[in-house]
C-alpha cells in the first residue's frame, strides 16, 4: 500500500511510498482502511524532533475510516464498521482509569515504541502508535472507536484529536465560567476548537491572538469577540479587563515563550491552561514570590483533559445540534508546501482523503 514516510527526524519533507506493509495484526488487534486524516501539530512536533518519535515513521494520528479485519478476542466491532482512530486508548485497569483520569492512561504509549509498518529495507514506526498518513492501518481494538453513519470520516478524523484538546480544554480543564474574560493564544485547530468550548461555556469576551492574520480571521468566525497579533495583545488585555488580566489564558503552542506570555495576560487568581506540546529542554521560568503571590492557577491539558470516549460523544452531540462547526476547521489551513505536496500525491487515486487542520 501507499504511506508518506519520514526517513529521518528533522526531514523538512515526507516520501509517498507505495512499498509499505501495515504489520501486528492478531489477538486484540483490528485493521483499519483509512478515509480521511488530519495534520495536526504533534505530527509536525515530532518531526521535527520537538516530541520523541523513532523514526523512520508514518506521521498522523488524526485518522478515520472503515474496519477491514478484526482480531481473535475483539468484541464489539466487525468488519465495514465506521470508526475514529484513538491514539491514547485507555486501559481501564491502572491507576490513572481507576481514578477516572483515563487521559492519562499510559497503555497507549506502550505501543509507540513498537513498529507498525515494514518495508523491504526494514521496520517503520506510526506516530503515536497509529500512522494515519497511510491506507491502512494495524491497531489495538481500543484505538477503533465506533462512530455514527451519519458523521463523515473528514469531520470524524479532527474529532480524534484537535476538536476533542482545544473542546475538552475550555470544558473540562479550565470549566469556563459564564461571563468571564478569555485569550486564546494560538489559533490553529486546537486553538480554534478552544474558542468554540468557551463560547459555548457563555464567556462575554474571546480575544484570539495569533501572528498569522488569516488565522485571526478565522478565529472571529468560530466565536472570538476580537483577534489581535501578539503585538496587539496588551492593548486588548487593557481595553477587554482594563489592564487588570483575563480569567482565563489558552497557550496553544507549546513554547515557555508564550506560556510565560499567557501566564503575564492571566490575571491574579485566573488560570492559564497550558495546551501545547512543548520540547523537554524548552523550560518555563517562574519565580516562587509570583506563584505565591499572583495565586495563578496553571492547568495543564492532555488531550482534552477528561474521558475521551464521552468527549467524542459529547462533541458529536454538539456537532449535531450546530452548536459547534467542525466542516468549516477543514477549510481553516495553513499552506505546508512540502508536506501538501505529499499529501497530494496520496489523494491522487486512492480513497485516501486529507484535511489539513494545524
Amino acid at each position: 500500500m501507499r504511506a508518506a514516510v519520514l526517513h529521518e527526524i528533522g526531514q523538512d519533507k515526507l516520501e509517498v511510498l507505495d512499498d509499505v506493509e501495515a504489520v501486528g495484526f492478531g489477538p486484540g488487534r483490528v485493521r483499519i482502511r483509512v478515509r480521511a486524516t488530519g495534520l495536526c501539530h504533534s505530527d509536525l512536533s515530532a518531526m521535527n524532533g520537538v516530541l520523541p518519535q523513532p523514526a523512520p515513521f508514518v506521521p498522523g494520528h488524526e485518522g478515520a475510516g472503515e474496519i477491514v479485519e478484526v482480531g481473535e478476542n475483539v468484541t464489539g466491532l466487525k468488519a465495514g464498521d465506521r470508526v475514529v482512530v484513538c491514539w491514547l486508548p485507555a486501559c481501564g485497569a491502572c491507576p490513572a482509569c481507576r481514578r477516572g483520569q483515563t487521559e492519562l492512561c499510559l497503555a497507549g504509549f506502550m505501543n509507540a515504541g513498537t513498529p507498525n509498518f515494514r518495508r523491504p529495507g526494514g521496520d517503520v514506526f506510526g506516530f503515536a502508535g497509529t500512522g494515519t498518513f497511510a491506507e491502512e492501518v494495524v491497531v489495538d481494538a481500543g484505538c477503533a472507536v465506533p462512530i455514527p453513519d451519519d458523521v463523515p470520516f473528514d469531520i470524524a478524523a479532527l474529532i480524534g484529536c484537535g476538536v476533542t484538546t482545544g473542546l475538552g480544554a475550555a470544558l473540562n480543564t479550565a470549566d469556563v465560567t459564564a461571563g468571564s474574560s478569555v485569550a486564546i493564544i494560538g489559533c490553529g485547530g486546537v486553538g480554534i476548537s478552544a474558542i468554540q468550548g468557551a463560547r459555548l461555556r457563555g464567556a462575554a469576551e474571546i480575544v484570539a491572538v495569533d501572528p498569522v492574520a488569516a488565522r485571526r480571521e478565522a478565529a472571529l468566525r468560530f466565536g472570538a469577540t476580537q483577534a489581535v497579533s501578539p503585538e496587539e495583545l496588551p492593548g486588548a488585555k487593557q481595553q477587554v479587563t482594563g489592564g487588570e488580566g483575563f480569567d482565563y489564558v489558552f497557550e496553544v503552542v507549546g513554547r515557555s515563550a508564550t506560556a510565560r506570555t499567557a501566564y503575564d495576560n492571566t490575571r491574579r487568581g485566573g488560570t492559564l491552561v497550558v495546551v501545547g506540546a512543548g520540547a523537554m529542554d524548552d523550560q518555563l521560568q517562574l519565580n516562587m514570590f509570583e506563584l505565591f503571590f499572583d495565586e495563578k492557577r496553571i492547568l495543564p491539558s492532555m488531550y482534552g483533559g477528561g474521558d475521551v470516549l464521552r468527549s467524542y460523544e459529547r462533541t458529536i452531540a454538539l456537532w449535531r445540534a450546530g452548536r459547534i462547526d467542525l466542516a468549516g476547521l477543514i477549510t481553516h489551513r495553513v499552506a505546508l508546501a512540502e508536506i501538501n505536496e505529499a499529501l497530494d500525491q496520496m489523494r491522487t487515486g486512492t480513497a485516501l482523503r486529507t484535511c489539513i487542520e494545524i
